[in-house]
C-alpha cells in the first residue's frame, strides 16, 4: 500500500503555527461561547419557569375557589407534555418548555383530583429569541476573534520565518565559500532568531579571520620556499651524474611543484584572478592538453565548437585530471568533447566517497596515496574561475568520471567581457587523431 504524503509546504513553521492558532482559538471561542450560552439559557429559562410557576399558583388558586379558568389553562389542557403530565400525576409539579397554539411555550403543571393535571403555560417566544440572538452574537464574535488573531498572529509568524529564511540563506552562502556574507539582524531584536542570526554572524566572522589567517600562512610559506629551492634547484645540477643526484633532482622538482601548487591555490582562495577569454576550439585545446602531458590518453569528439575561455585555465582543469586519472585510476583514460562539455573518464576504482560528498579536500589522497590531492582542489577553483561546473561521480561500468561544462555565453550588453589576452589566434577547428 503507497504512503500517503502531505503535501511538502504543510512540514512549514508558517503552516504549523497556522493551524495551531485556528484551533486554539476554536477551542477557546467554543469554550467561552459554550459558557455564555449555558449561563444565559439558565437564566432565561429560569426566568420563564418562575413566571410559569407564579401564574400556575393563581390558577390552582382560582381553581379551588371555583373560578372560571381562563382558555388554554385548568385541567389536561391541549399541548400539556405527556412527560410534565405523567410528573404532575405522580403528584409533583414541575415545568416543561414546549409548544401552544404552534408557539414555543413554557409549561408548568400539578396534581389535580381524579388523576388529573392542572397546567398553564406562559409564551417562549421572547426567551427562545434571545437565545437564538446571544447564539448568532457568540458566532460572528468568534469568527471575527479567530479572523482577526490568524491576520495578527501570520503577521508575527511571517515575520519571524522571514527572518529564519534570511538566516538559512547566509548559512547556505557561507557554507557555498562566501564568507563575507552576513544576517545583520537589526539590534532592536531581542528574541531567540536574533540570537541564533548573532551566533551565525559572529562564527562566520571567527572563520573568515581563520581562512584568511591560513590563506596567508600558506602563501607566505610558498613565496619564502622558492629562494632557497631555487638556489637548491641550482646545487643539486652542480651534483655529479649518479642515481643520487637524480633523486635529489627528482625531490627538489617535487617540493617546487607543491610549492607552486600552493601559491596557486592562494592565488585562488582570494577570487581576484582575472580570467583572460578568448576564442578557441575545444577539440584543439584537449588535444594540446593531451600532448603536454605525454600520457596515453585518448581523445573522442562528439561535437565541435569554438567557445570563449581562458586556455591557461581550462588546460589545467584538464590537465589535472588526466594525472588524476593515471594516477588514482586505470587505462584507458578518456578525454570526450561533446560541445561545452568535457568529460574525462578511467577504468579505476573510482573516486572515493568522501570526494563525491564534500568535494576534494587538500593533502587528503586515498588509493595509492600519491600526490597532495591539490592537483583536483585546484581544478575545482579554476573551474569556478572560469564560471564552469565540474562534478564528480563514478560511472555504473565502472571508473571515474570527471565532467567540465563551460559556461553560456554571457548576453549582449549585459556584463562587461573580462580583458581579452592579446595572442595569435587558435589552431584550425578540425580534430587531432586521437591518441
Amino acid at each position: 500500500m503507497k504512503e500517503m504524503r502531505l503535501p511538502a509546504w504543510t512540514s512549514t513553521l508558517t503552516w504549523k503555527a497556522t493551524v495551531f492558532i485556528t484551533l486554539m482559538c476554536c477551542g477557546l471561542a467554543a469554550l467561552l461561547g459554550g459558557l455564555v450560552h449555558s449561563a444565559m439559557t439558565r437564566q432565561t429559562v429560569g426566568t420563564a419557569r418562575e413566571k410559569a410557576l407564579t401564574k400556575l399558583e393563581r390558577t390552582i388558586e382560582a381553581y379551588e375557589a371555583g373560578a372560571r379558568l381562563p382558555r388554554g389553562e385548568g385541567i389536561d389542557p391541549v399541548g400539556l407534555p405527556p412527560r410534565l403530565r405523567a410528573l404532575a400525576v405522580g403528584g409533583k409539579r414541575g415545568t416543561a418548555v414546549g409548544e401552544h397554539r404552534g408557539r414555543a411555550a413554557m409549561w408548568a403543571a400539578g396534581p389535580a383530583d381524579h388523576g388529573s393535571a392542572i397546567a398553564v403555560s406562559v409564551d417562549f417566544r421572547a426567551g427562545e429569541r434571545t437565545i437564538a440572538e446571544l447564539d448568532r452574537a457568540i458566532l460572528g464574535s468568534s469568527g471575527l476573534a479567530i479572523g482577526g488573531t490568524l491576520l495578527i498572529g501570520a503577521f508575527v509568524v511571517t515575520r519571524i520565518t522571514r527572518r529564519l529564511h534570511l538566516t538559512a540563506q547566509v548559512a547556505r552562502r557561507i557554507s557555498a565559500g562566501d564568507l563575507d556574507a552576513r544576517v545583520d539582524d537589526s539590534p532592536r531584536n531581542k528574541d531567540e532568531v536574533a540570537a541564533v542570526s548573532r551566533a551565525l554572524d559572529t562564527m562566520a566572522a571567527s572563520l573568515q579571520r581563520r581562512l584568511e589567517a591560513e590563506r596567508r600562512f600558506t602563501a607566505d610559506v610558498a613565496h619564502e620556499l622558492r629562494t632557497p629551492l631555487t638556489g637548491l634547484n641550482a646545487a643539486a645540477e652542480l651534483l655529479p651524474p649518479g642515481r643520487p643526484a637524480e633523486l635529489v633532482r627528482d625531490r627538489v622538482q617535487a617540493m617546487r611543484s607543491l610549492t607552486e601548487d600552493l601559491l596557486e591555490i592562494s592565488r585562488l582562495d582570494t577570487r581576484c584572478e582575472r580570467v583572460e577569454l578568448d576564442s578557441y576550439d575545444l577539440a584543439d585545446l584537449a588535444a594540446r592538453t593531451i600532448r603536454a602531458s605525454g600520457t596515453d590518453t585518448r581523445l573522442e569528439v562528439l561535437s565541435f565548437l569554438r567557445v570563449e575561455t581562458d586556455r591557461r585555465r581550462l588546460e589545467r582543469i584538464l590537465g589535472n585530471l588526466v594525472a588524476n586519472a593515471h594516477g588514482h585510476g586505470a587505462a584507458p583514460v578518456t578525454i570526450t568533447v561533446d560541445g561545452r562539455t568535457l568529460t574525462v573518464t578511467d577504468a579505476g576504482p573510482g573516486y572515493p566517497e568522501y570526494l563525491l560528498t564534500t568535494g576534494p579536500q587538500r593533502f587528503r589522497t586515498e588509493g595509492t596515496g600519491k600526490g597532495h590531492g591539490l592537483g583536483l582542489t585546484i581544478a575545482v577553483g579554476q573551474a569556478r574561475a572560469l564560471g564552469a561546473t565540474l562534478a564528480f561521480r563514478n560511472r555504473e561500468e565502472g571508473g571515474a568520471e570527471a565532467r567540465v561544462t563551460l559556461p553560456e555565453p554571457a548576453a549582449p550588453g549585459a556584463t562587461a567581457p573580462p580583458r581579452r589576452r592579446d595572442e595569435p589566434p587558435a589552431p584550425g577547428s578540425s580534430a587531432p587523431p586521437a591518441r
